[in-house]
């Protein structure tokens, strides 16, 4: 056989596994060691191995009790443990998807146990920090308490303004009237929480600055005392004794943006809604207005509520409903109304027992906290928590010996501060998001829990 016969031999068995593997003949085959030969695989085995469930093809090589000790040794651990074995759940511990609003139903119920079994929190039984404040006012109608984003408590006592920084608990004099029975009546930061804007008691309006301690800007425009201030972006707006309401653009050297003059007695509760779109007003009269922000120069009213029989001082709008307010009536009323005032309709109306001096929205939880004064049976002077929307009381709480002046709100929305007519300021941590194993942490938690300490 010469060369030429050799190589075409070679070649069809290359191509040939079937008659390379009957042959006894060994041949080597170039090639590269990453790339497998499919030549030298004996794929006719391969394919009865693969198809053939009932044939035991053993090697010649290995006996049985080789083979069975070898399968062993590879899948056994150290602690005699077999390794590496797939195991399908059972039909019977899988729900099919059909199901899936059974498993909904379930998972609620659980969750729902969960919370039974442990609550998210505690009604507080006592309060965290007291302060004393001497000289503050006790007047329904006044606000002399703001806490702004600065985390910097600002508080009237008197004829002086403080500064309390919730922070490092360091208290700061902004200024002390000298004129006689011009008090502070009205304080509240702006938006960024630079600049306080502070209303008096002889139709005074300033604007200062609290990093420097400087006065900024003074604005005219009232006749009487201004009870009531409300920040919306650039644009102050004050409340008065006067009866009016006066829109202030900062920006410019003549401040007077609008005036209005609707209601018929004092403006003792101002507050722009969240979005900046809406105004609500309160007054002494028993009235509540909504302005709509783009029309207040027309003196034009979206709508106007007679429904509350005293007062309506204390206003909140609803953090996660824009067209959503919360209303609170004075002693001969009594009542929370919730409104909507893109129907112009009241949602709700809750009989409270007791005179309303301010309400605070709860933005981790659908809740609303109230705070009370004066009372025809023994329900007065607490803090009440109310789920919304059902307006169920979820409890209440204070020791308050006299009435509650004014109450807000911490920039984490966690902590309240209630001002008492007694000249104490209490700190309670009734709101946050819910708790897990340990309690909430704030800026204010175990400082001073159940001690006195003094503000000036």
């Amino acid at each position: 056989m010469d060369q030429s016969d050799k190589l075409r031999l070679l070649q069809s068995y290359w191509y040939s596994p079937r008659r390379l593997h009957d042959s006894p003949t060994r041949y080597h085959f170039p090639g590269d060691r990453f790339l497998p030969n499919r030549s030298l695989m004996d794929l006719d085995r391969a394919h009865t191995l693969l198809t053939n469930k009932t044939t035991d093809f053993k090697s010649s090589k290995c006996d049985e009790v080789y083979q069975q000790k070898l399968i062993e040794s590879q899948s056994l651990n150290s602690e005699g443990k077999r390794i590496m074995v797939f195991k399908g759940s059972s039909k019977s511990s899988t729900k099919s998807i059909r199901f899936v609003d059974e498993l909904r139903q379930e998972m609620a119920t659980i969750s729902d146990n969960k919370s039974k079994q442990a609550p998210y929190r505690s009604i507080p039984k006592a309060e965290m920090i007291v302060l004393d404040a001497p000289g503050l006012l006790d007047d329904y109608y006044v606000n002399i308490m703001s806490w702004g984003k600065n985390n910097v408590l600002a508080v009237g006592l008197g004829p002086t303004l403080y500064l309390w920084n919730s922070v490092d608990q360091r208290i700061h004099k902004l200024f002390h009237v000298r004129e006689e029975d011009n008090w502070p009546t009205s304080i509240t930061w702006s938006e960024e929480a630079r600049t306080l804007a502070v209303g008096y008691t002889c139709s005074n309006l300033q604007l200062w600055d609290a990093e420097s301690s400087k006065l900024i800007r003074s604005l005219q425009g009232h006749s009487e005392r201004i009870t009531s201030t409300a920040w919306n972006g650039h644009i102050l707006t004050s409340g008065s004794r006067d009866k009016s309401i006066i829109n202030h653009d900062i920006r410019a050297r003549n401040h007077l943006a609008s005036c209005i003059k609707k209601h018929s007695d004092e403006v003792c509760g101002l507050k722009w809604s969240n979005e900046g779109d809406r105004l609500a007003s309160g007054g002494s009269e028993k009235q509540l207005y909504i302005w709509e922000a783009s029309k207040m120069s027309s003196s034009k009213f979206l709508h106007l509520f007679t429904d509350h029989y005293a007062a309506v001082k204390a206003l909140a709008w609803c953090p996660y409903q824009h067209n959503v307010l919360a209303s609170g009536g004075g002693w001969n009323d009594r009542c929370i109304r919730i409104w909507n005032t893109q129907k112009g309709i009241c949602i709700h109306s809750i009989e409270t027992k007791a005179q309303i001096s301010g309400l605070e929205w709860n933005r981790h939880h659908k809740e609303i906290l109230s705070s009370h004064g004066y009372s025809t049976g023994e329900d007065q002077n607490k803090l009440c928590l109310w789920k919304y929307p059902s307006m169920t009381k979820v409890g209440e709480f204070g020791n308050h010996e006299p009435r509650i002046i004014n109450l807000c709100q911490s920039p984490d929305g966690v902590t309240v501060v209630s001002a008492v007519a007694d000249e104490t300021l209490r700190f309670w941590d009734v709101f946050g998001p819910p708790m897990t194993g340990t309690s909430m942490a704030s800026n204010l938690q175990g400082l001073f829990s159940s001690r006195n300490s003094l503000i000036r």
